[in-house]
């Protein structure tokens, strides 16, 4: 039975690190074998921190006021705009409010601190208060465009985005076409790791004979999906114990997508109403996605992963862009 959309209440969870930290950087080289150079753009670029915090919370706040709450997680750490993004959020409504890592790993204290989102998104359902529907961003994933709550959950049930896909060994004639490249010596004979290797692990879990490949896009979630999962199947230990990335894994957000699919309590979606960067090399492609998406009333949401990483024309283009959207 579904619930009454007037009866949903939804929040937003952030995973958030400020990679700059100096405290945080040390702390995490004690816990790796090889160390990152933060003076190096390239080894640090997953931890840097060029204020997309703050644009991340600011569209919520802007462009989907009917969230709740907006829970940032953090280690010990609190964004130096905390108290004005507060404020901004408390005139529109929305309660903004600070979990550290040590809230949310209470009786699993000894895997902390922990790097690993994988880990850390497992037990973001221990968040005190709440609420049933959620919503977990990146701190590079936007909100451009005015939403509404059917964007993420129509009739109480998550909107799904992505495409079914079969798994990897299944995926025959691309294997085949990769053996002969290796034959070849035009490939090298990688194992395929990453994100689609751990979404087909939490396919698997639950038993699906394919899995769903979901878009970098905010992801909703009902929190009784995951407790009743975890309530029947002892696994969340053996989930965030690592520290880091491991590839026997799974992805909270994938794992609860295909449990909501089982259930046939899902709404599918194959439009990503999304604008992904990647890539900033090129600047008229980049001024040229950002008119598309001015144009395109269909676009609401926008990820630019590993901005920082961009020319100082691209960067200063994308981010005054980005600002003006939510001004």
């Amino acid at each position: 039975m579904t619930e009454p959309l007037e009866n949903i209440q939804v929040d937003a969870v952030i995973p958030w690190v400020n990679g700059n930290d100096e405290k945080w950087q040390e702390k995490i080289n004690n816990h790796l074998e090889n160390k990152i150079d933060f003076n190096k753009k390239k080894e640090s670029s997953r931890f840097n921190s060029i204020g997309e915090i703050d644009i991340a919370i600011k569209s919520i706040i802007k462009f989907a006021p009917f969230f709740k709450n907006i829970y940032l997680v953090t280690d010990n750490q609190i964004p130096d705009s905390f108290n004005k993004l507060k404020e901004l959020g408390k005139s529109s409504g929305i309660n903004l409010e600070i979990i550290d890592h040590k809230v949310i790993f209470k009786g699993f204290e000894e895997f902390l601190p922990c790097f690993n989102s994988r880990s850390i998104e497992s037990v973001l359902f221990k968040i005190p208060k709440l609420s049933e529907h959620y919503v977990i961003f990146n701190d590079d994933t936007f909100i451009m465009r005015e939403t509404k709550i059917e964007d993420f959950f129509v009739n109480g049930y998550p909107v799904i985005r992505g495409k079914w896909m079969h798994f990897y060994e299944n995926q025959i004639i691309k294997n085949l076409i990769l053996n002969f490249l290796i034959q070849l010596g035009f490939s090298k004979n990688k194992k395929r790791s990453g994100n689609k290797k751990v979404m087909q692990n939490s396919a698997k879990l639950v038993g699906c004979k394919k899995f769903i490949r979901r878009f970098h896009t905010p992801i909703p979630i009902r929190k009784s999906t995951q407790i009743n999962f975890f309530n029947k199947n002892n696994i969340l230990e053996n989930n965030i114990k690592h520290k880091f990335r491991h590839e026997t894994q799974f992805i909270i957000s994938s794992l609860t997508e295909h449990l909501e699919f089982k259930q046939n309590t899902f709404i599918f979606k194959r439009k990503t109403k999304l604008t992904y960067f990647r890539s900033y090399k090129n600047h008229f492609i980049v001024k040229l996605k950002l008119f598309w998406f001015e144009i395109n009333k269909n676009k609401i949401f926008m990820t630019c992963q590993s901005l920082e990483l961009a020319n100082t024309k691209s960067l200063n283009y994308v981010l005054n862009w980005l600002n003006k959207r939510i001004e």
